[in-house]
């Protein structure tokens, strides 16, 4: 496995957007509306699930998304340490904003059930480059923001 490197970038999953007070007191009153009428309705075990996930939600939204470093190698994209080989790639495409306001993304999907939907930041690359690069290994799709990527920009992330 050849691990020379393309091209090579560093990138944050996400743009961090820091919460305001309000947010988190709005997060923190529907989870506690939720988890009471949980409870009203006889299903703790629901009650104590919303608790938990409300708090590791304020952690997520309160810590900055690290710095990756990404390489286009030979046989595939690496994150940090783990390889994403082409052949495991269904599809990608190169989502630019019309605006120009946000740098352009790499959106992967992959045969992959722990990491199937891949969204890699193109700050400080060439966009056309890693573009034509992925033509020659990777079917092109036209690719739709998920469900959960709406919801997280809502959420704000």
């Amino acid at each position: 496995m050849s691990r020379n490197a393309i091209m090579e970038w560093e990138g944050r999953e996400h743009e961090h957007n820091p919460k305001s007070a309000d947010w988190y007191w709005a997060l923190g009153i529907v989870a506690v509306a939720t988890a009471a009428a949980s409870t009203l309705f006889g299903n703790i075990l629901f009650a104590v699930l919303i608790v938990i996930a409300s708090i590791a939600l304020a952690l997520y939204a309160a810590k900055e998304p690290p710095v990756r470093r990404f390489r286009l190698v030979e046989n595939g994209l690496v994150i940090g340490d783990e390889l994403h080989p082409f052949e495991n790639m269904t599809s990608f495409s190169v989502l630019e904003d019309i605006e120009g306001e946000f740098p352009p993304v790499l959106s992967i999907k992959t045969e992959s059930w722990h990491s199937p939907h891949l969204v890699i930041p193109l700050e400080g690359v060439d966009a056309d480059l890693v573009y034509a690069y992925f033509l020659h290994q990777v079917d092109e799709a036209a690719h739709e923001h998920t469900f959960i990527d709406l919801v997280a920009a809502w959420l704000g992330f």
